[in-house]
């Protein structure tokens, strides 16, 4: 049942994902910043693709890879994400 878990495991993530995104403010207006917006937006999209899909692993990766994008943003400043959410980041 490997694949029953981590599909649980996905859904969880883009739970907070949805919540990261509805919450997250650029800290500034830069290209970098948008760059970093606009990949770790089109990772989550990705990930929901390949959720649909039911490749959970793709999915898996693409939301990680999403959520690397934001927090790498934070740590830079180009983001603030919501004070209940912020102990999910490195900054």
């Amino acid at each position: 049942m490997v694949d029953e878990e981590l599909m649980q495991r996905v859904v969880k993530e883009k739970e907070t994902m949805k919540k990261v995104f509805e919450g997250l403010k650029l800290s500034e207006e830069s290209k970098k910043a948008t760059e970093f917006f606009d990949m770790a937006s089109n990772y989550y999209k990705d990930s929901l693709f390949f959720f649909e899909k039911k490749d959970y692993v793709r999915a898996f990766e693409a939301i990680t890879i999403s959520w690397s994008y934001i927090d790498a943003g934070v740590k830079m400043g180009f983001f603030s994400v919501p004070r209940e959410l912020a102990e999910h980041f490195t900054s």
